[in-house]
């Protein structure tokens, strides 16, 4: 089956939606399908679109229909599709109506899909290969922080919180992430040169990125929404424990009962919980790691290739004989 995959950002981008297509294209092609990976609709005439962020790629989708009307379409909605509701988003309702399928990437993003279309939406979790762990600093308690600065990630609320932190922690940040405006970034380096307890990287390659989470005590997520981090996926797969926001794409994700979140923005709450993690202060520590191990199966490749190759033979059944224009 030919199959296009559209999404917002270039497919070599270390963005989460370029990292998503990648892997989706990755495993898509395992299962034997033709796929690439675009922007924009180029044009040409596949059996099916996948359209990942149902409002960036809008245009994309809406080509594709005109070009392939009777091929099916499954729109895969992100963070900020999702959050804080899909109205605000911006997301045309009457696309997800034309998808044969919809897909969320946590089970909580299921609640927020019109529920007359939650009938046709699946929840395909992300996935990432263990991660071979390194050995921490023994001088510093490492915490990495693998995030591009923008708004939604509320980027300087880790290098606010550990100035909290009683002069004895051994807590270091370690942030690893991109930016697309001056101003931030001329505050990140600013932080990063007045904070001893924080370090900016900037942009890393890829490896270089999970080599830094491998080798870190901690990964923390301050965003403000996600729709099924990445970055949480590759902690599990890593075998770092995750302190989280509490939001509904990190619940979907770790569940209702664990004990890493804090309230969103709450500086003083984040700087108490990492005080506790680095002291394991009533078991904390011991707690997350444990319930982190418990949700590590999650992230198993084996197990996102399989919804896909079940989400496939739903929209593309064996009698319909597919064959692709060409």
């Amino acid at each position: 089956m030919r199959i296009l995959v559209a999404g917002p950002v270039p497919e070599a981008s270390d963005y989460g939606n370029g990292v998503t297509a990648r892997r989706w294209a990755h495993l898509l092609r395992d299962l034997g399908h033709e796929v690439r990976v675009v922007q924009d609709y180029d044009g040409g005439r596949y059996d099916l679109l996948i359209a990942l962020h149902a409002r960036k790629s809008e245009a994309a989708i809406r080509a594709f229909t005109a070009a392939c009307p009777d091929a099916p379409i499954v729109i895969a909605l992100t963070g900020t599709d999702l959050y804080p509701d899909l109205a605000s988003a911006g997301v045309d309702l009457t696309l997800l109506e034309r998808a044969a399928r919809i897909v969320v990437l946590q089970s909580q993003g299921v609640l927020q899909v019109p529920p007359g279309l939650r009938s046709r939406t699946t929840v395909i979790t992300q996935s990432m290969p263990p991660i071979p762990g390194e050995a921490p600093a023994a001088d510093r308690f490492e915490v990495a922080f693998l995030a591009h600065a923008r708004p939604v990630k509320d980027p300087l609320r880790l290098s606010e919180a550990v100035r909290l932190l009683p002069s004895s922690s051994r807590i270091t940040v370690t942030h690893v992430g991109g930016v697309r405006e001056d101003d931030i970034g001329d505050r990140l380096r600013a932080e990063s040169a007045e904070n001893p307890r924080y370090t900016w990287l900037g942009p890393l390659p890829r490896p270089k990125a999970l080599a830094v989470l491998a080798r870190s005590r901690l990964l923390v997520l301050t965003s403000l929404h996600e729709g099924g981090a990445n970055v949480v996926t590759e902690a599990l797969a890593a075998r770092v424990p995750i302190v989280s926001t509490r939001i509904p794409g990190s619940v979907g994700l770790l569940g209702e009962d664990y004990a890493g979140y804090f309230p969103v923005g709450d500086t003083e709450a984040l700087a108490a919980l990492l005080d506790a993690a680095e002291h394991d202060r009533d078991r904390l520590y011991t707690r997350i790691r444990r319930q982190c191990a418990a949700h590590r199966a999650s992230a198993d490749p084996e197990r996102e290739t399989g919804s896909w190759e079940r989400l496939l033979a739903e929209v593309m059944p064996a009698n319909a004989g597919y064959e692709g224009v060409r």
